[in-house]
């Protein structure tokens, strides 16, 4: 070993990035369209980089030790780390200007470049940007961004800890390039990459960094292209080599948002400083920490115990958390308190919610809590237990007074869910739903949107105006219906051959409903990065769940009433509303999810009663839930597809049921897909160039299909030749009439110039293919 430091008692992985009131975002937004330059938007980030800094140390993480993690990012950590790499695709090569707008193409595309494929970050709500690798995919150190980043840290007089993502992860979350040979596998280049980090690392040493965190996710997880046994041997592979370095930091090496525990011993035997290890999702291992072969491992490394819960917003149960330290500590373990995971999934600061409720309030821990609770718990283990007995108390009476509070169990509501029946979650044979659905006269390559138009500034500004009571609930409701029926208009215009209402009333896919269900309650700051400068307020799930009344019923209807083609009634589903909320940690997600399923379903009633034919049930978190671990996997399918089905199975034959599924590798989950049972399914693809078709293709997928031809996350307007090369790529492998023509996923984000002419062009090349183009 040749540590240079020493962690302290208390540390975190990372930090929120956007800033307590979006500073970050804010600035990034305004430096693209073309409003302020790059010296401002690095001074803005400099100076945000800067507060978080202070505030960490404020909140009583040591100033020095590496303690202080720099988890700064201008739009995601992998991409930052192909940045750090030099492994630009050679597509991108042309691109002139500074890194940061190499950096901002390779993520958001132009008109020349597609973007890199995005997907979610493990089974989180957040996103990546994929690298590309083939081959000669050029790879040189480029420590730039990150040395002026310590040396910033330095000018406060702060030690931080640069944070990268780890090469073993970095390879097996690329995709290879186009360009690639036949069998070639990114990882294929790992000793290439090491050394590249190698480079890395004597660049921080030299600039006065004492440690370094590196991030192994991919060590938690069953879900990549080796075996995670393999996984592990590469880990061991990776770190003999950077351990081995003469000249670098000390080195955290992680291993986040699930279980390393048959893995740990073998970590810690390697030649880093520091290893940490989730507790929250993951486990100790129990035969090696009574043999004694953990304590062994672990002789001259110290272990960073994840005990505080980085992904959701619950106050961690402080004496189970110090229980679990102590006995590291007693067998002989140098332990650190620590998060699970990085806190960029949390929101700031929980002080800052003003009108949530005193009681709910108190349940609750944010990222600045979460710090104040690891440095109790990191007190507790430099003076011991007494210590910290009053705040250990004091959780004590939080979580026993939350387990009796008012809304949290509801007999009505459990009683419903125990009386569900098998028969509630199947529907007629979908041969008879699809001649009972004739009637609805939807064309083959039948074109469609997700179901979100531009937010505009305008209905943003009503939005807000009703919110502070500026205007009535009447006027409000005018301007919405306005709102629906410009829409509406626009969309017969384009030639859309099913139509949408567009959303308008709507803040948030799934803090529209969290604010009309019981059980939840939603928050005012608590931002949470989703991607880049795109940031979601999760709601917060802390009851029984029930609809007192319809949600979106009168909105549909009446756009509906405006014109002859159909119109979807549009729901978020159950397993996305739990997804993308802090749910409940007391009684299993199954439970939850069917709760809000029966709730969903008495909402799909009253559409169909109000003259609603095709209601659109959206799961785009369904592979993001997916757990990591594999024998946990098939239980999670059941119950999933089980809540999906008890929302949608009580729509009769004629009635149409449409889901929408983004971002993820469904090859991996097709069955599942297939066991929603919806009617029609959109799915994205476009990024990808239609990688989903084939194992639908393969899977004999049978009922109604729509691949996204048109990538809603870049400003991009794609041509009608691009849109229908995709299409037909789509139709070699799907039969036409179940074929459906739509982009990857809502258009809130986008402004409607370019929507207009997007859907005009998807329009026109569904045409061109529908006629034999």
């Amino acid at each position: 070993m040749t540590a240079t430091t020493h962690l302290p008692t208390a540390t975190i992985l990372g930090y929120p990035r956007l800033g307590r009131r979006r500073e970050l975002k804010r600035a990034i937004e305004s430096f693209w369209k073309g409003h302020t330059d790059e010296a401002a938007l690095q001074e803005t980030a400099g100076e945000l980089r800067a507060a978080t800094r202070a505030r960490l140390v404020e909140l009583g993480l040591p100033a020095e030790g590496g303690a202080v993690p720099e988890s700064f990012s201008f739009y995601d950590q992998v991409l930052d780390a192909t940045l750090a790499l030099g492994a630009i695709p050679q597509r991108f090569a042309d691109i002139a200007g500074s890194d940061l707008i190499t950096y901002f193409a390779l993520t958001r595309g132009d008109r020349d470049h597609q973007p890199l494929e995005m997907t979610k970050w493990f089974d989180t709500n957040y996103h990546y940007s994929v690298p590309e690798i083939d081959e000669s995919t050029p790879l040189a150190a480029n420590p730039a961004q990150l040395v002026a980043q310590l040396a910033e840290a330095a000018e406060q007089g702060i030690e931080s800890r640069p944070v990268i993502v780890g090469p073993v992860t970095y390879l097996l979350l690329a995709k290879a390039s186009d360009g690639a040979g036949e069998g070639f596998r990114p990882i294929d280049r790992l000793d290439e990459v090491v050394g590249v980090y190698a480079e890395l690392l004597a660049a921080l040493n030299e600039a006065g960094a004492g440690w370094v965190q590196l991030d192994e996710p991919a060590l938690v997880s069953d879900s990549l292209p080796v075996p995670r046994s393999e996984t592990i041997a590469l880990v061991e592979r990776a770190y003999s080599i950077l351990g081995g370095a003469a000249a670098r930091p000390s080195i955290l090496l992680t291993a986040p948002y699930g279980d390393a525990a048959d893995a740990l011993a073998r970590l810690g035997s390697l030649p880093v400083e520091a290893v940490h290890a989730d507790l929250v999702r993951g486990s100790l291992p129990e035969a090696d920490l009574a043999s004694g072969a953990l304590t062994s491992a672990f002789a001259e490394t110290q272990l960073v115990a994840g005990v505080v819960d980085g992904r959701n917003i619950w106050k961690t149960d402080l004496r189970a958390a110090f229980g679990a330290l102590e006995r590291l500590q007693r067998a002989g373990i140098d332990v650190v308190a620590g998060t699970s995971n990085s806190l960029q999934h949390v929101p700031h600061d929980v002080r800052d919610e003003t009108r949530l409720d005193v009681e709910l309030a108190s349940w609750l821990a944010f990222a600045d809590q979460k710090i104040e609770q690891v440095v109790i718990l990191a007190r507790g283990l430099a003076d011991g237990g007494a210590a910290i007995e009053a705040e250990l108390a004091a959780v004590d009476a939080i979580l026993a007074a939350r387990a009796q509070a008012s809304g949290v169990r509801v007999d009505g509501v459990r009683g419903r869910v125990d009386a569900v029946t098998v028969a509630d979650r199947e529907r007629d044979h979908e041969g008879e739903r699809r001649a009972a659905q004739q009637g609805l006269g939807i064309p083959e390559l039948a074109t469609t949107t997700i179901g979100s138009f531009p937010q505009t500034v305008e209905i943003r500004k009503a939005r807000a105006a009703f919110g502070r009571g500026e205007i009535g609930q009447e006027e409000y409701d005018g301007f919405l219906r306005d709102e629906i029926a410009r829409v509406i208009r626009l969309q017969e215009e384009i030639g859309l051959d099913v139509l949408v209402h567009g959303e308008a009333e709507r803040n948030d896919m799934v803090q529209y409903f969290a604010e009309l269900l019981d059980g939840f309650a939603v928050t005012e700051h608590g931002w949470v990065q989703s991607y880049g400068t795109r940031a979601t307020r999760p709601s917060i799930l802390w009851g029984d769940v029930s609809r007192p009344a319809p949600m979106t019923v009168s909105w549909s209807a009446y756009a509906q009433s405006l014109t002859d083609r159909p119109v979807k009634g549009m729901l978020t589903g159950p397993v996305t509303i739990l997804a993308w909320s802090f749910v409940r940690d007391d009684q299993p997600l199954a439970d939850t999810a069917s709760q809000v399923a029966l709730a969903l379903r008495d909402e799909i009633d009253d559409l169909v009663d109000a003259g609603i034919r095709i209601v659109q049930v959206d799961e785009p978190a369904l592979r993001e839930l997916l757990p990591l671990d594999a024998d946990r996997q098939a239980a999670y399918l059941d119950w999933s597809v089980g809540a999906f089905r008890l929302a949608t199975s009580g729509a009769a034959a004629d009635v149409q049921i449409h889901t929408h599924l983004c971002y993820s590798e469904f090859g991996e989950i097709i069955d599942a897909v297939d066991g929603l049972d919806a009617d029609v399914t959109s799915i994205e693809a476009a990024r990808s160039r239609m990688d989903v078709v084939e194992p639908l293709g393969e899977h004999g997928y049978s009922r109604g299909i729509g691949p996204g031809v048109y990538d809603i996350h870049s400003p991009r307007v794609p041509s009608v030749a691009e849109q229908q090369e995709l299409i037909r790529i789509a139709a070699a492998r799907i039969p036409g009439e179940q074929l459906w023509v739509n982009p990857d996923c809502g258009l809130k984000t986008r402004g409607y110039e370019e929507t207009v002419a997007s859907l005009t062009n998807l329009v026109h090349a569904a045409r061109a293919v529908r006629a034999g183009a």
